[in-house]
């Protein structure tokens, strides 16, 4: 029996005994999963204040992520300072793309990222998303 025989022959099963068989998910719905928690970024930029947040972590994701998106830098260093710790969990360069600044956040986690460190350039817009 072939894969999708076999399932249809096995849902057909399933229901004819009384269960509920939910939808397989769509690559459109997969898709909004991984593109929803950079659709929550905030846009700050560098030198405007001394640190960036507090923020609180989301279940959006579970890392916390940077990119730049504007200036003339082409990378800043960042870190995640952890409101539990009060320190710097490490230093990552951050260039246009997105990349992870720390890992395996649990979901309402109290934290911020220093600024004030110094820039590949004189200016920089980052987004944030958490």
């Amino acid at each position: 029996m072939t894969g999708r025989l076999a399932r249809a022959s096995l849902v057909a099963l399933l229901v004819a005994l009384g269960f509920t068989v939910p939808a397989p998910a769509s690559a459109a719905t997969a898709g909004a999963a991984a593109t929803s928690c950079y659709g929550g970024a905030v846009t700050v930029h560098y030198g405007d204040v001394r640190d960036f947040g507090p923020y609180r972590t989301t279940s959006r994701c579970t890392d916390i992520n940077m990119r730049v998106i504007g200036g003339d830098a082409d990378f800043v260093w960042a870190c995640v300072q952890f409101e539990k710790t009060g320190v710097c969990n490490r230093w990552t360069k951050v260039g246009w793309s997105w990349t992870t600044i720390a890992t395996d956040v649990l979901d309402g986690t109290k934290f911020t990222v220093p600024n004030g460190v110094d820039l590949e350039g004189s200016s920089a817009t980052i987004q944030i998303a958490f």
